[in-house]
């Protein structure tokens, strides 16, 4: 789709205001350099987002003889946003100012054989956002907006979950079930595009316009960054890594596939890597991967045997699948994200990193920096939550009929 030049200002915006949180305080001649927009660009941009209450100016700093330089940065007491992770196994809500700092977080579980349902899934986030902003003290009709990150592929401009294989979700409108229970503006997409914001804007993306963030949980998936900027793909698809195929004619994948990566380093297909080389093990708790998860990793720590084993061999098809994005995509920055990742990481990363080069090319391999999200929190709801403040931002200066 062509790009008015009402996108564009939009993305300016959004651009502009990223660079200030990340290092505000900051001049405006700082962020024009930083973003390579012009001066007086960034000048504008500054006076709207001042003027909408998201920025404020902090004094001056010294510019070396000439006048001095007002500073800006956030003005955290402009309104508030809520962050959604929705996963297969939990809702996690966190309540942030306009400066994208953490207030308050909520985290229900989710059984994911009893508690599927839409309707289910619906009545979680909303009990779960009506327990953040009371935890805050803060009114519904003091949220800017409510960003929701679900499972699988999403229809954001429509607010559709268009297919999550994990609960067997088509063409669910889950937007407009909320907005029966919710008068605040809602906006809708997947944790892909939640993780990648999330490191562009306080992660290892910083500073790095071409970044892959690989979300390693129940389902696998890579949240992609080119230039800087989100990308989507044609139907907002883009990413579904997860979903590519690693093993001819291997295990089943949820997808109706066979031998996708999701099968062997999600957390159902470690699982299955579990049964494969001990069947009898009491690290495996067949109905509960995260339970399952845990005692590897804690295994793992202890040295035991199986646990190494398991892990070792998830490291091997980890590398071909990296490599694999690596060739393709050739990112600055690959970033381990999601729960499998923190709880596993290390020794996954370490596994991986020892094969890498066996499969990808050296010149890409040699410039790509591959390492575990360090971000404080929840990395999908901040993420979720810039969802949020994104359509904020593009309705700034619209009149409202």
């Amino acid at each position: 789709m062509k790009r008015t030049s009402r996108d564009i200002r939009v993305a300016n915006r959004f651009e502009v205001l990223r660079r200030i949180l990340a290092d505000g305080p900051v001049s405006r001649q700082e962020v024009a350099a930083d973003t390579a927009l012009s001066l007086a660009t960034v000048s504008n941009l500054v006076g709207e987002l001042l003027q909408a209450g998201l920025l404020e100016e902090v004094g001056y700093q010294d510019s070396g003889g000439g006048r001095p330089r007002a500073l800006v940065t956030a003005r955290r007491s402009g309104g508030f946003l809520a962050g959604v992770d929705v996963a297969e196994t939990y809702v996690h809500v966190e309540l942030f100012d306009t400066g994208l700092q953490v207030l308050a977080s909520v985290e229900e579980p989710l059984d994911p054989r009893d508690e599927s349902s839409p309707a289910q899934v619906v009545a979680h986030i909303v009990s779960s956002l009506r327990a953040v902003t009371a935890r805050a003290e803060v009114g519904f009709d003091q949220l800017l907006g409510v960003g929701v990150s679900v499972p699988g592929q999403v229809d954001r401009d429509g607010g559709v979950s268009i297919f999550a294989p994990n609960w067997d979700w088509h063409d669910v409108p889950l937007r407009d079930q909320l907005a029966a229970h919710l008068n605040v503006p809602l906006y809708l997409d997947n944790p892909l595009r939640a993780g990648v914001l999330a490191e562009l804007w306080f992660g290892a993306g910083r500073g790095h316009d071409d970044v892959a963030v690989l979300t390693l949980g129940t389902g696998v998936g890579a949240g992609l960054a080119f230039h800087g900027q989100l990308h989507r793909g044609a139907t907002n698809s883009a990413g579904e890594w997860g979903h590519t195929n690693l093993v001819m004619d291997g295990r089943p994948c949820r997808c109706g596939s066979r031998g996708c990566v999701e099968a062997y380093i999600g957390a159902p297909g470690i699982m299955a890597q579990l049964r494969e080389i001990a069947p009898d093990s009491p690290l495996l708790h067949p109905d509960d991967q995260t339970a399952t998860i845990s005692a590897l990793a804690d295994a793992h720590r202890a040295g035991d045997p199986v646990a190494v084993a398991v892990l070792d061999e998830t490291a091997r098809y980890l590398a071909v699948a990296i490599a694999d994005l690596i060739n393709i995509v050739n990112p600055e920055v690959v970033v381990l994200s999601s729960w499998v990742a923190a709880k596993l990481g290390e020794p996954l990363l370490t596994g991986a990193r020892a094969r890498l080069g066996q499969h990808a090319l050296s010149r890409p391999l040699t410039h790509t920096e591959i390492t575990l999200c360090r971000i404080n929190g929840n990395p999908v709801s901040l993420g979720a939550a810039t969802f949020a403040l994104e359509g904020h931002l593009a309705a700034i200066g619209v009149t409202r009929r």
